[in-house]
């Protein structure tokens, strides 16, 4: 039971935070890597230390983190820049994770239901996991995420650990673009070389939404299985993401299949994103779009989509039931 005591320190902590907060954003302007630079440079041997620290704080406070990546980068060098931005990221998302939890958590779970509720339920299923996938595909601003996380029962040290790791590709190739930047203005050589090289990183960073995209599709579904399934007392959303006129033409659809066509899912991804973490298995006429959707679906955060096999074709001709 909370005690009064407990609720004061809880509202304390609450308008601390808030306030710093506020602070930050309105003084934000005033930061830049040249003042970072002379800010560490003062510090000495504790340099590398005070830049951890100054990170994790920027992170609890809603600074981006892009421009203390590249300043890390410029300081230190593309390895140790790259090892103390990381390191400064992630004792600052794991302090407003707690935080989170913390203050809030409790109120969440009371008060938190319908759809969001389901949608918290699957987050905390999928767990590592997830946390994996938020990192590697920015779908939210990293800031915010570290706080909304803590509100689901994701295990801190599968959060602390996927965010470690997850987050390695991105603060590597920021720190090495902060790095080329300085020795560009140095005027060293193999810039080219270096340029190449960060250009890159950037490149990869840029590709691991569609990576883990196909990393996180499931195996396909056969017609048979989804007929068992949808006799379950857990039926999966069947997405039929074929044209209206198909849905309601010769070969008919499935009953209680929702219709999304394939070039309307990414404009309509939220009329079903309760199903982010259930079950989905995606229907068109064969499975050409079917594999398209699985992407984008994935893209997205949904966990558990899988393509059938065959489509409404392999569906008719296994006899089983259609709706006109």
């Amino acid at each position: 039971m909370r005690t009064r005591g407990d609720l004061a320190f809880r509202i304390a902590t609450f308008a601390v935070l808030a306030g710093g907060v506020a602070i930050a954003v309105a003084y934000r302007g005033r930061l830049d890597a040249q003042a970072l630079q002379g800010w560490v440079g003062a510090a000495g041997a504790a340099g590398p230390l005070m830049f951890i620290a100054a990170y994790a704080v920027a992170t609890v406070l809603f600074v981006p983190g892009s421009i203390l990546t590249l300043a890390g980068g410029a300081l230190f060098g593309p390895v140790a820049g790259t090892l103390y931005s990381l390191t400064g990221a992630t004792i600052g998302a794991t302090a407003a994770f707690v935080l989170a939890r913390y203050l809030a958590a409790g109120w969440a779970a009371r008060r938190v239901g319908g759809r969001l509720g389901q949608l918290i339920d699957g987050v905390a299923h999928e767990g590592w996991r997830f946390v994996a996938f938020v990192r590697l595909v920015p779908l939210f601003p990293f800031n915010a995420l570290n706080y909304a996380l803590g509100l689901t029962r994701i295990r801190l040290a599968h959060y602390v650990a996927a965010s470690f790791l997850c987050m390695l590709p991105g603060a590597a190739a920021y720190s090495y673009l902060g790095y080329a930047g300085r020795e560009t203005l140095a005027g060293a050589g193999g810039l080219v070389q270096k340029g190449l090289l960060a250009l890159g990183l950037l490149a990869l960073v840029a590709y691991s939404p569609r990576l883990v995209a196909r990393i996180r599709q499931r195996p396909p579904l056969t017609v048979a299985d989804l007929g068992r399934q949808l006799a379950s007392a857990s039926p999966p959303l069947v997405l039929d993401v074929r044209s209206p006129a198909e849905y309601r033409g010769e070969l008919a659809h499935i009953p209680s299949a929702v219709n999304v066509p394939f070039d309307e899912i990414e404009a309509r991804i939220d009329e079903i994103s309760v199903y982010a973490e259930r079950p989905v298995a995606i229907i068109c006429r064969t499975e050409r779009r079917s594999l398209q959707a699985a992407q984008v679906l994935a893209r997205h955060g949904f966990a558990d989509a899988h393509v059938v096999r065959g489509g409404m074709e392999a569906w008719r001709r296994a006899g089983l039931p259609v709706e006109a």
